[in-house]
């Protein structure tokens, strides 16, 4: 059954097709186009990179053409939805997306893929806890390399900063505010600054002193902390007695990595970055409610079958189901903070979950709004919460 979805500017006809629980996408193009496209894909998602799954081409040898399908990425946004409706202003969901694109081409540099056509169109963005994910859809131009020169990196780059000024430039202008597209192409050309600071932390080595293990250890904790597990560590001798320490990265999902580990949650990167806050501090709050130590074996058992799974099981109906569940916990956990910093002091879950479900589980890829909490709708929230957290003052566990 054709389904029609709204597709950004494109080279070739693309049409959408549902079967079963899966919605497929079907792009026409010249069979040679379509063979490398095909070839592409498959590498990436042999490496593990972010991209669309390929699944098989159709082919017409005598006319030239080939139908190239591919699995539609469950609960992807294009940017123009998400920016359409919110503010073009430094600090919100533009700069987040920018940050994601940056992220994904050093990903891709990193593994030899040159993509030739990087632009927010040629995109789809997950939601990824407070940050975004974003993913290659099309690669009708990539090539892929053993390693990547200087010069592809940098022109690759350099289109993507391109093509990034002109798509915030056309939003800008679509949204009536000529004014700003200056800012925009700022802001786009803050892309090549994110991409080369984070190229930079990746590669570059660090002299210590010889058995210096704290400074081993911060090196792996600031790479960890974006999302990179670290493979390797070499150590080389450097000058004035000092050594050259260099860390060899793998896949960007050592918090998805931890939390699989710890609960069997399969989550995306930054969503396991902020549940495993909540878990360490679930840990921590229990601790003390019971007066005991509990092992994190324990801590996460029970952190999911007592607080997660009832928690989604209320939020599963609200959201419906082509949003994720994860990301909606994960902005119950956003709406529980703004609730606490306004009530300077933690409202508790229970409260959130009343408050949350109370203003009708928003989200921004649903209403467009800028942020988890309208100002007007402050007393509301406020007058939820207040009324979920009346009753006795002992709270239970799953409360935490």
């Amino acid at each position: 059954m054709l389904r029609r979805l709204p597709v950004g500017p494109s080279r070739h006809l693309v049409r959408f097709v549902v079967g079963g629980a899966t919605l497929y996408a079907l792009k026409a193009e010249p069979l040679d186009v379509a063979r490398r496209e095909y070839e592409v894909l498959r590498h990436l998602e042999d490496a593990g990179l972010p991209a669309v799954r390929a699944l098989g081409i159709a082919e017409r040898v005598a006319d030239n053409e080939g139908i190239l399908v591919t699995e539609y990425l469950r609960h992807s946004l294009q940017y123009r939805r998400l920016l359409m409706r919110v503010p073009l202003a430094p600090g919100g969901y533009r700069d987040r997306l920018l940050d994601a694109m940056a992220g994904l081409l050093v990903e891709l540099h990193r593994a030899g893929v040159y993509w030739g056509d990087c632009s927010l169109a040629n995109t789809l963005f997950r939601r990824d806890g407070d940050t975004f994910a974003a993913y290659l859809v099309d690669a009708e131009t990539s090539e892929v390399h053993g390693r990547l020169s200087e010069g592809q990196r940098a022109h690759d780059l350099e289109v993507l900063v391109e093509n990034v000024a002109f798509g915030l430039a056309d939003l800008a202008a679509f949204q009536g505010h000529p004014e700003a597209m200056d800012e925009q192409i700022e802001a786009a050309e803050a892309v090549r600054t994110r991409y080369l600071e984070l190229w930079d932390e990746l590669f570059r080595q660090v002299e210590i002193q010889p058995g210096d293990r704290f400074a081993i250890q911060a090196h792996v904790r600031r790479l960890n902390d974006l999302g990179f597990a670290v493979g390797e560590i070499d150590l080389e001798p450097g000058v004035d007695g000092r050594v050259r320490l260099s860390a060899a990265v793998t896949r960007r999902d050592f918090h998805a990595r931890e939390l699989q580990r710890r609960t069997g949650l399969v989550a995306l990167e930054g969503q396991a970055r902020l549940l495993l806050n909540d878990l360490r501090e679930w840990q921590a709050w229990l601790e003390f409610y019971e007066r005991r130590r509990v092992s994190v074996a324990e801590a996460a058992a029970r952190w999911r079958a007592e607080v997660l799974e009832p928690t989604l099981a209320r939020l599963v109906p609200a959201i419906g189901p082509a949003r994720d569940p994860l990301q909606a916990y994960c902005d119950l956990l956003e709406h529980k903070w703004l609730l606490s910093e306004r009530r300077r002091r933690d409202v508790g879950l229970e409260a959130a979950i009343a408050a949350y479900l109370a203003e009708g589980a928003p989200a921004p890829e649903a209403r467009g709004a800028a942020g988890a909490l309208d100002a007007d709708a402050d007393g509301d929230l406020e007058e939820a919460a207040g009324r979920a957290t009346r009753g006795p003052a002992t709270r239970e566990p799953a409360d935490g």
